[in-house]
């Protein structure tokens, strides 16, 4: 099984996560977004929407990360990151698109890209925009976890998807200097899963192709 992804994409970190989780040893190849390889030819083969990251299992190609995440789940169950049982089922679902789908793609590196280059956009007023959404987004997610969260992790005494895509997200955050302090209860998550080894050894500056 390989990996394509890039240390410091927050999509590639959800699945790193999982892989440990699930102790799943898989060969991790890295694509420079930074440079532009994700558009290279030899990657579109791999990923044709040019994104990261992408799972090769055996020939069966995959991208999107939630998708990876799930594919991965039912492949291997234990331990089990989208749970069965339909209510919590779906609150771990609603929480993971909110990060995934309604927050991260405001302030992915072409977006910002986008802004700056096509509409003029200068590094304060970018930085402005990111801070906003991160805003918007994390504040959401704290009302969700502390109305239908508990236990240790998002939703109960172990890790799920949900969990997958916070801690990411929080890092991306922690990265532009936004203000964490409102976020209690997303922070408390944080620091109880950065002390997990599946957690600590995804991080970007653990990765094979790192550079600051």
């Amino acid at each position: 099984m390989k990996l394509y992804g890039f240390f410091n994409s927050s999509a590639s970190y959800r699945v790193r996560i999982a892989l440990n989780l699930k102790g799943i040893d898989a060969e991790h190849a890295g694509v420079n977004i930074r440079s532009g390889a994700h558009r290279d030819e030899a990657y579109t083969g791999i990923n044709p929407a040019a994104l990261v990251p992408a799972l090769d299992d055996d020939g069966f190609r995959l991208g999107q990360s939630l998708a990876i995440i799930d594919y991965l789940d039912r492949k291997y169950p234990q331990p089990q990151l989208i749970p069965d049982e339909p209510q919590l089922r779906a609150r771990v679902w609603e929480f993971s698109t909110l990060i995934a789908c309604d927050l991260h793609p405001l302030n992915n590196l072409r977006v910002l890209r986008y802004l700056q280059q096509d509409l003029g956009l200068d590094e304060a007023q970018k930085n402005q925009w990111y801070a906003h959404w991160i805003s918007d987004g994390l504040s959401k997610a704290e009302t969700l976890l502390r109305q239908h969260g508990g236990g240790a992790w998002c939703f109960g005494d172990a890790p799920t998807l949900a969990d997958c895509c916070l801690i990411p997200q929080l890092a991306n955050a922690r990265r532009m200097q936004c203000d964490l302090s409102p976020y209690p209860t997303l922070t408390r998550i944080e620091a109880h899963a950065l002390a997990h080894p599946a957690f600590r050894s995804a991080a970007p500056e653990h990765q094979p192709d790192f550079s600051a």
